[in-house]
């Protein structure tokens, strides 16, 4: 209340609530992305999420388009992570359809999902430490993405919107020595960057301060406000699609689901939610170590489509576990050679529906925390 307007004396410690906006520009808003915060000096009280501005009507062009053409635009609804929204789309429209994919091709499939999610939570942990302050692990993970777009360029000739899946396939085999660079860039993570990047950065002092105890989200509470993937296992909670719900071949792969466990403060907090990313990142060095023991030598990496290619009428919804949790497609086929319609579910879309309830009491720059630590990206909220 503003005493001072009303005509009432001004006490020496009275305070005054401030509307201040966060974004749509602001580096840490991660994308075109507009936080309307309520301030008491450096507390919050409310911050609410202001989303649109990246609204690009994609949902309605994969209804005007034919069926693999939409492909492409799988790209753009998370840029970070491409492969694995190619993936869950291609899974959805085969599902309808009953279309077989090569055995050969479903390895394929995984080999680039776990390389594009060990690139993407590189982007989110190194983007997290940015927004704190520290510029130069943001630069160490990028040059680890870079050798991951190298492999993805070997394999697809793209390396940022790959659109290597094919509905019924892959569009690549392997390259001559993607094998042996594939291998040899697991090996680095697992026993010298991240073994470094741990020593050197997520057992600092200072991070360690930034992020325990902070943005809090109990298990709980997780499941109230449906988030997904990473979010949802940081607060403690061990589901992950690819071993509860298995899709593709991950049911043939041995790996661990991490969760949050309170490592310096309290379980669910945002360096629960850090550290469960960089744990991910040796889970997905286990299945494409797997993966490419056991790939087929030989055999087809795709199924030729008829011409013109038509889903039988029917509805479905099937959901992937994409690097910023469940990415899930509901397609309805009225039998034509385009969706009739589309509806998409992203995990960033659903972390923002809890940035209002645990922002509040906490401070300007524990904001900045708590958005990084969600690792949202604005397309996948804007559709």
């Amino acid at each position: 209340m503003n005493r001072a307007r009303q005509g009432m004396p001004m006490s020496k410690y009275s305070s005054q609530e401030m509307v201040l906006n966060m974004g749509p520009h602001h580096p840490s808003t991660h994308g075109v992305l507009r936080f309307v915060l309520q301030t008491d000096g450096e507390m919050i009280v409310k911050a609410v999420p202001d989303v649109g501005f990246l609204h690009r009507g994609i949902e309605k062009i994969a209804e005007r388009v034919p069926w693999q053409a939409f492909m492409p635009y799988t790209d753009r609804i998370d840029y970070v992570a491409s492969v694995n929204c190619n993936l869950g789309y291609a899974a959805a429209v085969e599902r309808l359809a009953g279309i077989a994919v090569p055995e050969k091709a479903e390895y394929l499939r995984v080999i680039a999902a776990e390389l594009s999610r060990i690139g993407s939570h590189f982007i989110g942990v190194g983007a997290l430490l940015l927004d704190l302050g520290a510029v130069t692990p943001f630069v160490h993970a990028l040059r680890e993405r870079e050798t991951f777009n190298d492999l993805m360029e070997m394999l697809c000739g793209a390396r940022l919107t790959h659109n290597y899946v094919r509905i019924g396939g892959v569009s690549h085999d392997l390259p001559r020595g993607f094998r042996e660079k594939c291998l040899a860039f697991v090996d680095h993570l697992e026993h010298e960057f991240l073994e470094e990047f741990n020593d050197l950065i997520s057992f600092n002092t200072i991070l360690i301060n930034r992020l325990a105890n902070v943005g809090v989200i109990s298990a709980e509470t997780a499941n109230e406000y449906t988030l997904t993937g990473p979010n949802l296992r940081g607060s403690g909670v061990p589901f992950d699609l690819r071993r509860d719900e298995p899709y593709s071949i991950y049911d043939r792969f041995r790996f661990d689901i991490p969760v949050g466990t309170g490592k310096f403060g309290v379980p669910g907090d945002c360096y629960d939610r850090y550290w469960v990313r960089i744990l991910e990142v040796t889970q997905s060095c286990r299945i494409i170590r797997q993966a490419l023991e056991q790939m087929p030598g030989d055999g087809g990496i795709r199924t030729v489509l008829p011409r013109p290619f038509t889903v039988p009428a029917g509805e479905i919804y099937v959901r992937t576990e994409s690097p910023r949790g469940e990415l899930g497609y509901y397609l309805i086929s009225d039998g034509g050679k385009s969706p009739f319609r589309v509806k998409i579910r992203t995990g960033s879309f659903s972390a923002m529906t809890i940035v209002e309830t645990i922002s509040q009491g906490v401070m300007v720059a524990d904001l900045v925390a708590i958005i990084g630590s969600l690792d949202v990206v604005a397309p996948e909220i804007d559709r």
